[in-house]
């Protein structure tokens, strides 16, 4: 294990690694900006650096000032955390060149799965299922109309080098596409400095489920079940849970098994998430892998019991995968409401301010990660997670109960302060909701105005689409020990049972 480790980050990811750290007795080092001088994480590491202004250009995404502060400081490995640097090929890169252990996976994986046209096309080829649409980037327009018609509308103009939820366009008829497409490329390329899209058909009433994987640098990986992440407000999730609800074993068992073939075919390490759309016909569509710890992670642990920030460290450092797959027992069930600092009766306008009141939740199987404290300055600089409220209980009902409970408790006031809250507790009594029938159109079914003299809305199921499955695309080999020509060819690994999975 690392005797020292840099935290390049902030807030409560920030203090999360920072506490992990300090269980496995291991020195921190936290970078930070001018405005979070005061913050927590800043407070109860064990040296800090300052490394810029409040902008995140200038200092949470300065690669060059964080590996100084690293060398300075005599770190000797750099977990970015989520978000910022997280999954930036580059930094990781720049990391391996100075020496010091990124906590991530190889910059070559990196940097294939951070292009998503790459990454469907490496999905494709280990077997996954793709949404119907392009595997490859579309450089005009008209290659937009053909696959469009081809699929069949609503498609979805994606940016290849989004992430976060942006870089996306929902286009629901051919003479919208030119137009979106024009601005989805404009965008990205003010948004990620890369102007490639692909389109795909845009499932509308799908479930948002994801998987965490656990992958070490000796081919051994694992995964930890399924999340639910289908309450979203423009493709940014509010609430998660563990595991997905309402979805029958054998689909669970197929989304957990197909995400840890295809994590493995492109030699993954530490811990990732491999996400997909599943159709009201349970048919799983693969969406992307996110090379990082998620924000939701606090939910697989409560229903496995393994700390993932904790395993992170363990394979960055060498070791191999503590964990079996037949060691992964789910029990019960998790759910995590985020609570932002945003104004749901303003659009979700951010709302930050001086925390002049800030009591968190408690009570049995209640756990707030979180930096806020009474006089924190919530920053307008970045983002506006303030907490994040999981609990467990041992049933889907008595864990949305508990959820419900606990946000009522939680206490966040000061001038101009407003949180998510009283939105996350309305989600959390929708009947839809709560019978585990919701899809990603909740959100905007909740936020919709009523039409006038209609009946209250009911949900219904939606109405499946014929479309031919996308062709797949010849692909690199992006493995670690891949021959520099190319001739490696990328072995996916075969679905031998829950219990067999290794690398060859």
């Amino acid at each position: 294990m690392f005797d020292k480790l840099l935290i390049a980050n902030r807030g409560e990811i920030a203090l999360r690694v920072l506490r992990a750290c300090r269980e496995l007795g291991v020195r921190t080092v936290v970078v930070h900006s001018s405005a979070d001088a005061d913050s927590l994480p800043v407070r109860l590491a064990d040296e800090t650096v300052r490394i810029g202004p409040a902008a995140s250009r200038q200092s949470y995404l300065n690669a060059a000032a964080i590996v100084e502060a690293a060398r300075q400081t005599g770190a000797q490995a750099v977990h970015p955390g989520y978000g910022f640097l997280s999954e930036d090929a580059d930094f990781a890169e720049i990391c391996a060149e100075n020496g010091l252990t990124f906590v991530g996976p190889p910059p070559q994986v990196m940097a294939a799965l951070a292009d998503k046209s790459t990454a469907r096309a490496l999905m494709s080829k280990a077997g996954l299922p793709l949404p119907p649409g392009s595997v490859r980037t579309l450089p005009t327009a008209a290659e937009a109309l053909e696959v469009a018609a081809e699929v069949g509308y609503p498609v979805i103009v994606k940016a290849a080098a989004g992430g976060g939820g942006r870089g996306m366009t929902v286009v629901r008829s051919a003479a919208e596409l030119p137009r979106a497409y024009a601005r989805t490329r404009a965008a990205a390329q003010v948004a990620f400095g890369d102007d490639r899209v692909y389109v795909e058909r845009y499932l509308a009433d799908a479930r948002h489920v994801e998987v965490q994987v656990l992958c070490d640098n000796h081919g051994n990986g694992i995964h930890l079940g399924t999340r639910d992440c289908s309450v979203q407000r423009r493709h940014q999730k509010l609430i998660e849970e563990a595991p997905a609800p309402a979805l029958r074993p054998a689909t669970l068992d197929t989304l957990a098994e197909t995400a840890l073939r295809g994590a493995l075919s492109v030699g993954f390490t530490g811990a990732g998430t491999v996400e997909f759309l599943v159709d009201e016909a349970e048919r799983c569509h693969f969406l992307e892998i996110n090379c990082r710890i998620q924000v939701e992670h606090p939910v697989t642990e409560l229903v496995t019991g393994i700390d993932l920030v904790h395993e992170q460290l363990h394979v960055a450092a060498g070791t191999p995968l503590r964990w079996r797959q037949e060691d992964v027992r789910l029990r019960g069930v998790a759910v995590e409401c985020r609570v932002n600092v945003e104004d749901p009766d303003r659009d979700f306008a951010p709302a930050p301010g001086r925390l002049d009141r800030f009591r968190p939740p408690g009570g049995p199987f209640t756990r707030v990660d979180t930096h806020g404290h009474v006089g924190y300055l919530v920053s307008p600089h970045y983002d506006s997670l303030l907490a994040k409220v999981a609990v467990w209980a041992p049933d889907r009902d008595g864990a949305l109960d508990r959820l419900d409970r606990a946000l009522g408790e939680f206490e966040v006031a000061g001038p101009g302060v407003r949180t998510t809250i009283p939105f996350a507790r309305r989600v959390l009594r929708d009947a839809a909701f709560r019978a585990g029938r919701h899809t990603t159109a909740l959100v905007d079914r909740l936020l919709a105005p009523p039409a006038a003299g209609a009946p209250p809305a009911v949900d219904a199921p939606p109405v499946a689409a014929a479309v031919p499955a996308a062709e797949p695309a010849p692909v690199p080999d992006i493995r670690a020990d891949a021959d520099p020509a190319g001739r490696t060819p990328v072995t996916a690994v075969p679905a031998a049972g829950p219990n067999a999975w290794r690398n060859p």
